[in-house]
């Protein structure tokens, strides 16, 4: 307020007031203004100013001192955290069961009480933390929220059907976050299982087996009868053991929020993953932007315990509100700070989704000139397996420096939300050839901010990339999607032919505009509307929440399901300096 600077400063109001004026602010005596206006006022009255710290730079501070007063050599081994991945109905769940059914029989327990997302294995001794995901797509998700959990990727390969496309998903995934990945050849017990070739199929994926002169463990199990987990375990301690994976018990906790829920009963619950230092009942937390004491910690068995200590999943009671999976929980110095470093998180994250943020663009990559070297992350989604081999050959000639491309991840399909979380988490851009962004994946995309690039020509893709490269992006044509709408009824009209009758779901739909026909995400035709019409009339455009009939020229194969994306071509300039492009769909 200005009364109460003019009264710290010890000046008359009318004098601040007029330096406030000379500064461009027109400002009253009960008038509250901004702290960098209050700076520059300030020292220009001769006054030498201090921006006060902030309740989270104090926190940060702290929590910087704690660990730089953990001693590496109080440092011991910890248990590794195992992440489950692979393709669907390979055996994950199986597997799981199995793995717990040796904790129990291990450890002569009775049955798992309650699901907590998190539990423990222990084998002659040592332990080791498995994560109950649901896969890479959550994997990448936590990732993408900062939140670098896993020590050993599992994927699980059924022996009798090989390679599939959510196994290629799962090694780029765990490629991408830099993990090393023991593979579980399950279902080796069924007749068709042939162990050798899936493993010349992984091979070919760069995982060549430890007996073929790799690097990659491979063991055969059944989860169904139980054969080979024992073998598994050990082959994960080893992995682990080459890691050589510490963690200092000493000090004030550090965790990862697993799972997060509203609980009817008892509230808010978090499974925290402990990472560094040993959660006690009663420390005051920080998680996110909630904050909380802690009331009580219960295993997987639904035990209560005083403390957990490194790679030790808990479940926690006593947090004010849910946390965000990912998020990272740390121990406060007492509850009032927490609550203050909290809300002053919640105040700065609210601020943040107003403002653009900065990711990775072509544009951007094309500013860059001539500096330091540059790595280009890409994913690659195509309609066909054709297109994808010819854009992975025309692009791997294209690696020069100063620029490195970097092929995270290739698929056949249509862009989807995993695709858009492994770029938010590896900092990607998304080129799709022929193929589209579903709802969640553009939903995803302007979130998080992600630039999704589509194409209909392969060399157009390529000469972006290597003018980007090349520091000489010129504005180019780009589509902007006008509506959507979903093809509910078809019906054949004499002398016209096939007409859609649609449900407009986004924007509008033009007559004479551009329009694809979209079928399962990938574009099977592209051409326009010619003719629009509502009940009986023929209409100029169709907007959204309203149906209408479609008929596209030149095209009669139009069928109930398929999605009708209208658009429109501009020329679209560079983005200016220091501002990010915007997910484009």
């Amino acid at each position: 307020m200005v009364r109460e600077l003019a009264s710290r400063l010890g000046v008359a109001v009318p004098v601040l007031i007029k330096q406030l004026m000379k500064q461009g602010v027109m400002a009253t005596i009960t008038q509250e203004i901004p702290f960098e206006v209050a700076s520059r006022v300030a020292q220009d009255l001769g006054f030498v100013v201090e921006r006060p710290k902030s309740e989270e730079e104090r926190f940060q501070e702290r929590v910087r001192q704690v660990q730089a007063a953990r001693s590496p050599q109080a440092a011991r081994p910890r248990p590794p955290v195992v992440t489950i991945m692979g393709h669907v109905d390979h055996g994950k769940t199986t597997l799981l069961d199995a793995i717990r059914k040796t904790r129990v029989a291990a450890q002569e327990y009775g049955g798992i009480t309650q699901h907590i997302g998190a539990y423990q294995v222990e084998l002659n001794g040592r332990r080791i933390t498995f994560l109950d995901t649901p896969g890479h797509e959550a994997f990448t998700a936590m990732r993408a929220r900062g939140a670098q959990v896993t020590d050993v990727a599992v994927l699980v390969v059924a022996a009798d059907d090989g390679v599939m496309p959510q196994t290629v998903e799962a090694i780029d995934h765990a490629r991408a976050a830099n993990v090393p990945i023991v593979v579980a050849l399950n279902k080796i017990d069924k007749p068709a299982a042939n162990p050798d070739r899936v493993k010349q199929q992984l091979a070919e994926l760069g995982l060549v087996p430890e007996e073929w002169g790799g690097d990659t463990v491979m063991v055969p199990v059944s989860a169904l009868r139980q054969e080979g987990i024992q073998d598994l375990l050990e082959m994960i301690l080893l992995v682990a053991d080459l890691r050589e994976l510490k963690a200092n018990p000493d000090g004030p906790a550090e965790g990862v929020v697993i799972e997060a829920q509203l609980d009817r009963g008892r509230g808010p619950v978090a499974t925290v993953l402990v990472r560094e230092g040993t959660l006690r009942v009663g420390d005051p937390v920080v998680a996110g932007t909630v904050a909380g004491r802690v009331r009580a910690l219960m295993d997987d068995q639904g035990r209560s315990l005083p403390s957990a200590g490194p790679s030790t999943p808990v479940v926690v009671l006593g947090l004010e509100d849910v946390p965000q999976p990912g998020d990272t929980l740390v121990v406060a110095p007492d509850e009032e700070s927490a609550r203050r470093v909290a809300q002053e998180r919640l105040e700065r994250l609210r601020t943040e989704q107003l403002r653009p943020t900065a990711r990775a663009t072509l544009e951007a990559l094309a500013r860059a000139g001539e500096q330091e070297a540059q790595e280009l992350r890409m994913i690659l989604k195509a309609d066909v397996q054709g297109s994808l081999e010819a854009l992975r050959s025309a692009l791997g000639k294209l690696a020069q420096e100063p620029v490195k491309l970097h092929i995270l991840h290739a698929a056949v399909g249509g862009i989807t939300e995993a695709d858009v979380n492994l770029a938010s988490a590896s900092g990607a851009v998304i080129f799709g050839f022929n193929v589209r962004p579903d709802a969640n994946a553009r939903r995803a995309a302007e979130r998080d901010r992600v630039e999704i690039r589509t194409y209909r020509v392969i060399y157009e893709l390529i000469d972006d990339v290597k003018a980007a490269m090349a520091g000489l992006l010129k504005p180019r044509v780009e589509e902007r999607v006008v509506g959507r709408a979903e093809v509910r009824r078809t019906f054949k009209v004499p002398g016209v032919g096939v007409v859609a009758g649609c449900y407009v779901t986004e924007g509008k739909l033009l007559r004479g505009g551009a329009v694809r026909v979209v079928r399962d995400g990938v574009v099977v035709f592209d051409g326009r509307i010619g003719s629009l019409k509502r009940f009986k009339d023929d209409v100029r455009e169709v907007a959204q929440g309203f149906e209408c009939g479609v008929g596209i020229e030149r095209f009669q194969d139009v069928k109930e399901g398929d999605v009708l994306e209208a658009y429109e071509t501009v020329e679209v300039a560079p983005a200016a300096p220091g501002v990010g492009a915007a997910g484009r769909a």
